[in-house]
């Protein structure tokens, strides 16, 4: 017998964007207005998007900036990766979203958000960027699909030159800039370019599997 789709809770954004949290069979799945978001079928690149920032840098991170929480797995890597002195904040947009990584999604990754080295803020990460100096060793940005599949329309100021500018402020010296894309962005390599970072693009499989489609992590210093 072939299990159906049990719809666990809805959410919906200020644009008017619906969530549904769905489980089959041990799967569970984030859809947004009918289309697959995450899944915990497929998160090896949202871990390696913490794991290859995290590698960059020359002494370990003691403080890490996490935009998206999605379903844990971004979070958790950083917080394996990390010293047991660091403080990791993660910026969720969707207040259901955090009360479904506490609820049924909670043992996906670990249950991150019950590490005490965690700073939860729900809103906008833009503003937590905007209003940081020299904060944070790591960025890491997973709040769409890739600088050319945006979540909402505002968020594609994050990757123009304007926003490297700020994501730079934001940055130690000698701190590292993390994106995940569901595939290569040439513009968003052009405003690297353009505004002066060193980066490299990796292709990582979705599931760390051959034959996976393959997800591409942006990690970029400012010169």
């Amino acid at each position: 017998m072939i299990e159906i789709w049990e719809e666990l809770a809805r959410a919906r954004t200020a644009a008017g964007d619906e969530l549904i949290l769905r489980r089959r069979a041990g799967v569970f799945e984030i859809r947004c207005n009918g289309y697959d978001l995450m899944s915990n079928r497929a998160h090896r690149s949202e871990e390696a998007l913490a794991q290859l920032a995290l590698e960059e840098l020359h002494a370990p991170a003691t403080r890490i900036l996490v935009g998206g929480l999605g379903l844990g797995f971004t979070l958790r890597a950083a917080l394996d990766g990390a010293p047991p002195a660091a403080r990791v904040t993660v910026c969720e947009l969707l207040p259901e979203i955090v009360g479904w990584c506490r609820g049924p999604l909670a043992p996906l990754a670990g249950r991150p958000l019950d590490d005490p080295r965690v700073n939860l803020r729900v809103g906008d990460i833009a503003e937590t960027i905007a209003s940081a100096d020299n904060a944070f060793d790591a960025v890491l940005l997973d709040v769409d699909n890739g600088p050319d599949a945006l979540s909402c329309a505002a968020n594609g100021a994050l990757y123009s030159r304007e926003g490297l500018a700020r994501l730079r402020a934001a940055l130690a010296r000698e701190g590292v800039l993390a994106v995940w894309s569901a595939d290569p962005s040439p513009s968003f390599e052009t405003a690297l370019d353009a505004a002066g970072w060193r980066w490299r693009a990796q292709e990582v499989a979705a599931r760390g599997v051959d034959g996976d489609p393959l997800h591409v992590v942006y990690t970029a210093r400012p010169f």
